[in-house]
């Protein structure tokens, strides 16, 4: 483990495991719940093994992997939208989870109602989200939309209104889940060149298929394969290994089933 005090950790993960409970049939959930103490009626499906992780305060960490490797998932259990299954996991500091806050949104509620609720989840006080309700609209750039129910939304407009929250949490940790992805170029560069001043106080957890954005944005990078921590270091050597590995090694659909 790193020699660093414990105030300088933001996120420590120990033996992070993450497995979920597949059903081949669907009584057999019922069964779990009401016989689960005597038999298993499911299969485990671990998603993360074994994640031994320190993040340090002020640090910029690319995620890389193929699609289904660990990577949202691993966001996911740090940011609290979903419980580790074993292991341990501390995380100091208000986290801003751009695509998780996008996921929540209430479909039938307008974007300013959403801003409202998303605010509040995110810690801040009903007073401080209607003070910087103009700079949050300004930011998301969708104009009259922001009175119309979030079901109207492509998941540009989504996408756009869940950043524009997050960047005015004052938050210390920015989680950032390939939403850039989904946004058009002039919003791309609007949020890169935002998370390129929140770096420089701020912790940035950053998962992308955009090597460059990585390069970019990312002081270190770790390569997660088959729900582990396959390589970590400096980003352009980890990228330059994930490149090979995706070149010379089969994309193996086995990663996709359950243990047996």
């Amino acid at each position: 483990m790193s020699s660093s005090t414990s105030s300088d950790i933001v996120v420590r993960a120990k033996h992070l495991g993450k497995a979920y409970q597949l059903y081949a049939r669907r009584n057999d959930w019922l069964m779990q719940v009401a016989f689960g103490w005597w038999k298993t009626y499911f299969k485990p499906f671990w998603v993360l093994r074994d994640i031994d992780l320190e993040v340090k305060r002020g640090e910029s960490i690319g995620i890389l992997g193929r699609n289904g490797c660990g990577k949202s998932t691993l966001l996911q259990v740090i940011c609290g939208m979903t419980l580790p299954s074993h292991g341990e996991l501390r995380v100091n500091g208000r986290i801003a989870p751009v695509l998780a806050l996008g996921s929540t949104f209430d479909l039938e509620l307008s974007g300013r109602e959403n801003v409202m609720i998303g605010g509040a989840v995110l810690g801040l006080k009903r007073t401080e989200i209607l003070r910087q309700f103009t700079s949050i609209a300004e930011f998301a750039g969708i104009g009259d939309y922001m009175e119309q129910p979030v079901k109207h939304y492509s998941m540009g407009m989504k996408t756009r209104l869940a950043f524009s929250i997050c960047a005015h949490v004052e938050a210390e940790i920015l989680v950032v889940d390939e939403a850039l992805a989904v946004g058009d170029a002039a919003f791309q560069r609007k949020c890169l060149d935002w998370i390129d001043g929140f770096r420089k106080t701020g912790t940035l957890l950053f998962v992308s298929h955009s090597m460059a954005e990585v390069r970019r944005l990312c002081t270190r990078a770790i390569w997660i394969e088959d729900g582990r921590i396959r390589q970590e270091g400096e980003p352009s050597e980890v990228i330059r290994s994930y490149h090979r590995a995706l070149l010379v090694e089969k994309d193996d659909v086995h990663r996709f089933s359950a243990a047996e």
